[in-house]
């Protein structure tokens, strides 16, 4: 980055002013995002260092992860008093939660379409919690112990208001949400779907075994795990929605209005598309039409053979694609396979950028929107300082804009 940033264009909140400037314009990015046909640069995720806690930083954009605010950056310099004490304080405290996002708010900038929002999730796939399985917390980490040695004698996966980690986890939500106030959003946590939720109850490898040995039986377990979802999902719905039934949803830096969600199956990496399309297409189908819109998550190489069946669920709006535990970001080209089956099918792409220094993020995005265009694309960058999120969304403004995508052009449209 060689060339004078002019800091001046960056808008920041003033006292009182909360801690985004202008989200109503990001909404309205949102809302053409989701309807695939956004208007000038892409949706970009970019969140800044404030220049207070800059000393703290070497000055290189960095991903959040556990120990931080996941997906969004790192803490600098946090006051002792904020720190976990234990898992309890870190996941579960809500007044302590919020306190420390708050502080997380006031040293970061929300740039671009990125917007303040509470992760309160304890762990992915939190609905296996609520169906038996007991949660291990780690600082880094956050597992659900297997509690299935098999189906014989389990009765029908249902709702179960009563269920300890739902009760605790919803009352987290409440009492954020009461916190928060119209400061930030609190995100619907990552309940997980499908055959994932099986894998956290029964085991992985003893999930693969039952799809070998009693097919059928699993699909119909996967059918209650489908039938219940949207309970336990309208419970959070209805606390953490805002004025116009729009919600957040967890570490995917996403809004939409009315109700939104991801939805996914990782474990489909070792199914045959015979046994996706015939167990997992049509329980995505059936959660994709009862909400408004809907995140794809890809997740790993292995499942990039079920993307013909994935795109042919209409109610599937947008693909976020994760290449696996630290393999390269999307932008990488081995990757178009999927995103060229995306657009063809009329769907958005969410990427993700991170492989190589700053300058490798622009000339990589630069093939990116020539190829596909600018107006179904969201791009979500690292923490960086604010001087690089300055240069960035100028140089996005200035060549990133109304761009229709060659490959968009080959299609005819």
């Amino acid at each position: 980055m060689k060339d004078k940033v002019d800091l001046s264009k960056i808008q920041l909140p003033k006292p009182g002013e909360g801690y985004k400037v202008n989200m109503e314009a990001a909404k309205e990015k949102f809302r053409n995002y989701w309807a695939h046909k956004n208007t000038g640069r892409p949706l970009m995720c970019v969140i800044a260092r404030r220049p207070e806690v800059e000393q703290y930083s070497d000055g290189t954009p960095v991903e959040g992860g556990y120990l931080d605010q996941i997906c969004q950056g790192k803490y600098y310099n946090m006051p002792e008093e904020l720190k976990w004490k234990d898992m309890e304080d870190k996941y579960q405290n809500p007044q302590r939660i919020v306190d420390r996002y708050r502080y997380f708010c006031q040293t970061h900038a929300f740039l671009g379409e990125s917007f303040p929002n509470l992760n309160i999730d304890f762990g992915p796939g939190s609905l296996a919690s609520y169906l038996g399985s007991e949660i291990g917390f780690k600082e880094d980490t956050v597992w659900f112990n297997k509690c299935l040695d098999g189906w014989d004698g389990v009765p029908k996966l249902t709702f179960d208001p009563e269920n300890k980690w739902f009760k605790k986890h919803l009352q987290l939500a409440k009492d954020c949400q009461a916190l928060a106030g119209d400061d930030f959003y609190v995100d619907m946590p990552d309940l997980m779907e499908n055959i994932d939720v099986l894998a956290s109850l029964r085991g992985a490898q003893d999930i693969l075994f039952d799809l070998l040995d009693e097919p059928e039986m699993i699909g119909e377990r996967i059918q209650e795990v489908t039938d219940i979802y949207y309970e336990y999902y309208d419970r959070f719905y209805d606390v953490i929605k805002d004025e116009e039934g729009g919600n957040a949803y967890t570490v995917f830096q996403i809004w939409g209005p009315g109700r939104t969600v991801k939805l996914q199956c990782d474990f489909s990496a070792m199914m045959s598309p015979e046994d996706f399309r015939k167990y997992i297409q049509p329980s995505l189908r059936s959660q994709s039409e009862n909400v408004d819109h809907v995140l794809y998550h890809l997740d790993g190489p292995a499942a990039i053979k079920h993307m013909d069946a994935l795109m042919e669920i209409e109610g599937i709006d947008a693909l976020q694609w994760t290449s696996g535990d630290a393999g390269p970001d999307g932008t990488l080209p081995d990757w178009d396979v999927i995103y060229d089956k995306a657009i063809a099918a009329g769907k958005s792409i969410w990427v993700k950028v991170y492989s190589g220094e700053f300058e490798d993020w622009i000339r990589n995005v630069d093939r990116i929107v020539n190829k596909y265009g600018s107006h179904s694309l969201f791009l979500l960058f690292p923490e960086m300082s604010m001087e690089q999120a300055a240069y960035l969304l100028d140089y996005a403004d200035r060549n990133w804009s109304d761009v229709k995508g060659t490959f968009v052009e080959s299609l005819g449209r």
